[in-house]
């Protein structure tokens, strides 16, 4: 089924590639949904969820309580705005939602429990959700602000300058993202949307996971939303097929990103290569190989993540794993 969209669409876009820049789609917070349109549902249902969510919040914000600077991420769905937390002068990134545009009653219910969740979801390599509340039909997710942009900017800053990341380099970038996603899989999370553009850098360098979980929700309504921000090229074989989602799709989109701080490019990512294509060489695993040049932990570590079969895939504590050995064995040489 998604192959067959995919041929329609590929027609549609004419093949354009450039619909798969991350700067162009995702902004500083990637999202797909991002919207300021018209507003659906009347106000009991507005006050409903406006209680729902004020019995799990610490405050009471409300967009008066911040002091809007600029835009750094709009999608069809919501935009994100850097803003200033007045009471207490925090620079935060303010995601506004049209959830009762492309959700029906029951999903906006499923993803505001989701929200609470990430509220109490603590860990150094993941995006702090602050708060959320509603206002004028509208969710807003108040989240920890990131100011040095995020790992898609930065693969293409050093792709442009020709500078790929040393092998010391990918082993720490990575590190960082498994023990986020191993803090997530451990509560029962998935992902669901494992991208370099989803993943930001504080001004201290350390990497931040971002969009957690919630793509499901701001990507799901249409296959075109999710192909128009790029997310196909870290789907895994299983999802390209429409089966379900499992916490081994995560893993596959893991070894996607590995390969990409390795080589500064996506495995799957061809010059003027249709998106029909395009899913046939995901469910087939058909990329190139690294070369024997890449330390063979490196090179085995992704080809056991990019494997057809996702029980043939390793966890995320078994990655973790392989990435203190990894550091280890650095440490004596």
């Amino acid at each position: 089924m998604w192959l067959a969209s995919m041929t329609s669409m590929a027609t549609e876009n004419g093949h354009d590639m450039s619909l798969y820049d991350s700067t162009r789609t995702a902004g500083r917070f990637g999202s797909i949904a991002s919207n300021q349109g018209s507003v659906l549902g009347d106000s009991s249902t507005t006050s409903d969820l406006s209680s729902c969510l004020a019995s799990t919040s610490a405050s009471h914000d409300s967009l008066s309580d911040y002091e809007v600077q600029h835009s750094i991420g709009r999608g069809k769905y919501s935009q994100v705005f850097a803003a200033r937390h007045v009471p207490t002068g925090t620079t935060v990134a303010l995601k506004k939602v049209a959830i009762f545009d492309m959700m029906d009653p029951q999903t906006r219910q499923d993803c505001l429990k989701e929200v609470r969740i990430l509220q109490n979801l603590q860990h150094p390599n993941i995006v702090k959700c602050f708060n959320s509340f509603i206002q004028d039909n509208d969710l807003i997710i108040v989240m920890e602000w990131a100011q040095s942009g995020d790992l898609a900017q930065l693969v293409k800053q050093r792709a442009q300058e020709g500078r790929p990341f040393t092998q010391d380099e990918v082993w720490l970038l990575f590190g960082q993202i498994c023990h986020a996603v191993q803090h997530m899989h451990e509560r029962r999370m998935m992902h669901r949307d494992l991208k370099p553009s989803n993943i930001f850098i504080a001004s201290d360098g350390c990497l931040k996971l971002g969009d957690l979980g919630l793509s499901r929700y701001f990507s799901s309504r249409t296959l075109q939303a999710v192909t128009t921000v790029g997310t196909p090229y870290y789907m895994s074989p299983e999802c390209i097929k429409g089966q379900p989602y499992e916490f081994s799709s995560d893993i596959w989109s893991l070894g996607c990103l590995l390969y990409e701080l390795i080589t500064l490019r996506n495995p799957f990512y061809k010059e003027h290569q249709s998106l029909y294509v395009l899913g046939k060489n995901i469910s087939a695993c058909t990329y190139e190989q690294l070369p024997d040049s890449f330390e063979p932990e490196l090179r085995n570590l992704v080809s056991s993540m990019l494997q057809p079969v996702p029980q043939s895939r390793p966890t995320v504590g078994q990655l973790v794993e392989a990435v203190q050995n990894a550091s280890s064995n650095h440490h004596r040489l």
